[in-house]
């Protein structure tokens, strides 16, 4: 369930601020800043600590090496579903929806990774504090 819940965060996280709705942080930044310059600016930055907390966690756990290697083998999931006829890709927004589907995935597995190690081999990282 931990890693469920971190990967819907890293969903909803780039959902927020990206999506083929018009429902989004980029688009309601872009037609409302003159208006609500003080809100866009307090949600940009918490959308912009979001994506700090997981990057950093995620490049500290799993490398850029790990990260690419994530990406590709969701690309490749999604190239086999597409070979099959189980997946269409002429829509753009079923596209740009996939995109958020792979890199949350690259987020989630990256915010997971020290405790899925941790769990399969008995080593703690050395940064680890006890529970």
């Amino acid at each position: 369930m931990g890693f469920f819940l971190r990967w819907m965060f890293a969903f909803v996280l780039l959902a927020a601020t990206f999506n083929p709705t018009e429902y989004n942080y980029i688009r309601w930044a872009t037609t409302n800043y003159v208006e609500e310059l003080p809100m866009t600016v307090f949600l940009g930055l918490l959308l912009t600590i979001g994506y700090l907390v997981y990057l950093r966690a995620t490049l500290r756990s799993i490398g850029g090496g790990g990260m690419f290697l994530i990406l590709t083998v969701v690309c490749a999931l999604i190239w086999v579903l597409y070979d099959w006829g189980l997946l269409s890709l002429t829509n753009t927004n079923v596209n740009t929806w996939l995109g958020i589907f792979a890199l949350s995935c690259v987020l989630g597995i990256g915010l997971s990774w020290s405790l899925v190690r941790r769990r399969l081999s008995g080593q703690v990282d050395v940064d680890d504090v006890e529970e």
